[in-house]
Order: C-alpha cells, then structure tokens, then sequence
C-alpha cells in the first residue's frame, strides 16, 4: 500500500508540474525569429555598435518574444545591390541597405548624396533625413516598412600627398562610393573609380587610383591610415556621404501582434535614426584621434576656403535638378527642404563617448584599513603603565608583610605568565603578592605563596604568644 500510494502522489505532483514546465518552455522560447540581413562585416561599428544593440533592445522590450538573427556580409547570399529586392519579397525580415547601391531607383533620397549639400556630422544629417523621409520618401520606399533612415559621417579626401586647394585634386584617380560622388570628382578634374570597398587597399598598392573618397569608420576597416598619409576634409559640409535604410518586410511586421508591432515601432524612426547618427560620429572621432596620434595630416577647409570647391560642383548639382524635373519632382524645392531640416538639428550636441570611472572606486577601502588597527589597541595599555597600576592599588591591603627581600622571586612568576610585561611595572611598588591575585583569581596561586613561608620563620616570638593564648580557650 505504501508503494502504491508514494507512486500515486509522484504521478500527481508531476500532472500538476507539466502545465509549469510547458508555460516556462513557451516562454524562454521565442514566438517570431526574424532575420537581419547587411552588407557590413562582423566586426564594422555598424553591426556591433548599432544594429546588434538594436536588435538586443528589441528582443528585452519584447520579453523575448522576438528574436533578431544578424546575417552580416551578405552571408544570406545575394550582393549588397539586392538587399532591397529581399526585404520586398521575404528572403530577409529585415535589411540595412544603401540606396545608393541601385543608381536612379531611389531618385529623391539622392537629395542627401549631393555634393556639399549634407553635414559633416552623421547625427544632423540622419536627423534630417529622418524627417525628409516622412514627407517625401514614402512612395520609394512603399513596397517595404521602413523603420529608420541614416547618413554616415563625412566624405574625407584620403590621398598619399596633402590637398588643399582644387588644383590638388587635378589628375588624381579616386576610388567613390556613389554615383554623385563620381560626378563630384569627376567635376573637380579627377577621375573616379568605382569598386568595391574591399579591393581598394590592393589598388592602392598596384597604383591603380591615388587615394579614395571615404567616410572616417572606412581608415581603420581598409587600413587605409598605413597607405594614405594625408586627409582632408570640410568644415561645414560634406563632398559626399552615403544613405541607408533600415527596412522590414511589410509581412513580417503585419504577422506579429499589436503589441510586438508596438516594440517595433518604438525602436524605429528618430530614435533609430538618432542612435545610428550618433554610431557614426563618435567613431569618426575615435578614427581622427587615432590618425593624429599616428602623425598623419589632416587638413581641414573652412568655408571660406570652400567656395572654388562649391563653384566647381555646382554643375553637378544642376544636372540632377533637370533629371528630376523629368521625373516631374521638383529638385530645388527638395534641396530647400534638406538645408532647412540641417539647420533645425545643427545645434544638436556632439555626442561623447562613455567613460566609466569603475578603477578608482576599489581605493576606498584602502583608507578604511587602517581604521582595523585601533581594535588591536588592547595592547595599548602597555604603553601606559598608569592604567594597570590603578586596578592592583585596592588589593595592596591584602599583603601586610611585604619584605624587600622576595620581590625579585615574583620574576619568574611574571615571566610564566604571558602578560608579564604588564606587572613589570608594579614590582617595584609593591609586594610580590599582589600580581599574584590578578593574574590568577582561583586557588591555583597558593604555590606562590609557599616562598613566603621562609619569610615566617624569622620571628619565632611572634608564634609562642599566640600559642599560650590558645591554651585558654
């Protein structure tokens, strides 16, 4: 009976635990995977220090309900021109693309890509992109759900010899990003060359171009700090920079629910845009700093030096206002349109790269050590002889025979004991049979006192009186 009943209790407990374990089980496991796919490799600030945290906030807002997969350097398939194609038609969930990557599909967010029409600085430009976006670039970008749009950080002339003036630039073969910024330079009497990011430190040492148009985070990627000594770049503005859009599948994003929908949103738009803008720049400053370091030049035009460089782009910046007066768009009114949102984010502040003060706390506790020493103040009192003489001064009374004679003999008693260096002291005070009674309070001291029984022998008239005395009682 005892058998049977402990295995009905056991199959009890465990009808009642299955419910419990299957609720824990749906819930470490996620309800919605979605699949991030980039160009960028795995080790760029844009997929460690932006899409990764990104993603990471989504999945604790969403208490784990979501999971973002991160495919960086196209390891989805495909190249980097495609991504848009595979967020449009579910290959991937979600995509971090350059426009820039399908010349002339994306006609309207080229406003950004113009020369010396963006800010050098990524949080202002992706700010106002931002904004841009949600007033003209809905109908582009309609066949998906786009979730942010960014700029990177300045175009910086990387050359072997310093450029400081257009003639500089004259002759010179410069590898470009985007088709504006081949017209750029183009404009300025150098000659662009266009390929891909990974095959330009080889170009550079085959001679094949003289320097490139690349944005700060590209130096350290590339190595480009070790080929090319000389940088130069533009106060106020930027010859060029590049576009990206963080896009979804509108699928993916309809199947979740409200709330889930809700997470998305929420990490989407200004402050997607803001934490990317921020990303770019604070790793357009570390790279400065290093090349400084380094003692590579860097040459910075102020406005006044710029106008030769605005002069000689402005064609460019006219051909494409009559391609968009094709298209029917009015160009000027969008180039109006961007200057006016720079201006509006121009006064956001730099942003600072954390510095966690965490070495200089462990110091403290190093002063509180010596507060541990006045507990082992017991010995203190050795010092200050004062103290134990006061305690012995009231059994004084209690040895009236205190002969000269036996106070070296207590020596040896004080040095039995371990706190003799205490009764040093008191011997010569008084007798020796008043350290005695401190040091040990039970009877055990009576071997003490047996020396001072040769003391009594010496008076033998004083023991015959007390002898007839007892004769009458």
């Amino acid at each position: 009976m005892r058998v049977a009943r402990r295995t009905f209790l056991a199959a009890t407990v465990a009808a009642v635990a299955a419910p419990v374990v299957l609720r824990l089980a749906r819930a470490d496991t996620p309800q919605f995977t979605l699949k991030l796919h980039h160009a960028f490799s795995a080790v760029s600030c844009g997929h460690d220090r932006f899409l990764v945290p990104w993603a990471r906030r989504i999945e604790a807002q969403s208490d784990r309900r979501i999971r973002i997969d991160i495919f960086p350097s196209m390891a989805l398939g495909g190249q980097p021109a495609a991504l848009f194609d595979q967020a449009r038609d579910g290959l991937a969930d979600i995509v971090w693309a350059a426009p820039s990557n399908t010349p002339g599909r994306f006609a309207k967010i080229e406003t950004f890509e113009l020369p010396f029409v963006p800010s050098r600085r990524a949080l202002v430009s992706s700010k106002a992109i931002q904004d841009f976006a949600e007033v003209n670039l809905k109908d582009e970008f309609r066949e998906v759900r786009p979730l942010c749009f960014s700029c990177t950080d300045r175009g910086v002339l990387h050359a072997a010899q310093p450029i400081q003036t257009v003639g500089d630039v004259e002759g010179l073969k410069l590898q470009v990003r985007t088709r504006l910024a081949g017209e750029a330079v183009r404009a300025l009497g150098a000659h662009p060359v266009a390929m891909p990011s990974a095959q330009l430190p080889i170009a550079i040492n085959r001679h094949v171009v003289d320097g490139c148009v690349d944005p700060w985070d590209m130096v350290p990627a590339l190595k480009l700090h070790e080929l090319l000594k000389a940088h130069t770049e533009f106060a106020d503005s930027s010859l060029s920079m590049t576009t990206l859009v963080l896009a979804m599948n509108k699928t993916a994003y309809e199947r979740l629910p409200a709330d889930l929908r809700k997470v998305i949103d929420d990490n989407s738009g200004q402050r997607a845009a803001g934490m990317a803008g921020t990303m770019w720049d604070l790793q357009a400053t570390a790279v400065t700093n290093m090349v400084t370091q380094r003692g590579d030049s860097i040459i910075t035009l102020l406005p006044e030096a710029v106008v030769r460089w605005r002069k000689a782009t402005d064609p460019v910046i006219e051909a494409w206002q009559k391609q968009m007066k094709e298209q029917k768009v009015d160009g000027g009114k969008l180039i109006a349109g961007v200057r006016a949102l720079l201006a509006k984010y121009a006064d956001e502040p730099e942003p600072q790269p954390p510095q966690p003060p965490q070495p200089k706390e462990p110091r403290p506790p190093v002063e509180a050590k010596p507060e541990l020493r006045p507990s082992a103040a017991v010995e203190v009192p050795l010092d200050a002889p004062a103290a134990p003489v006061v305690k012995p001064a009231p059994a004084v009374p209690a040895a009236p025979a205190a002969p000269a004679a036996p106070a070296p003999k207590p020596a040896p008693t004080a040095t039995i004991a371990p706190p003799a260096p205490t009764l040093t002291p008191m011997q010569p005070l008084h007798s020796p049979a008043t350290p005695a009674a401190p040091m040990v309070p039970p009877q055990p001291p009576a071997p003490a006192v047996a020396p001072p029984v040769p003391v009594l022998k010496p008076p033998p008239a004083a023991v015959s009186p007390p002898k007839t005395l007892d004769i009458p009682l």
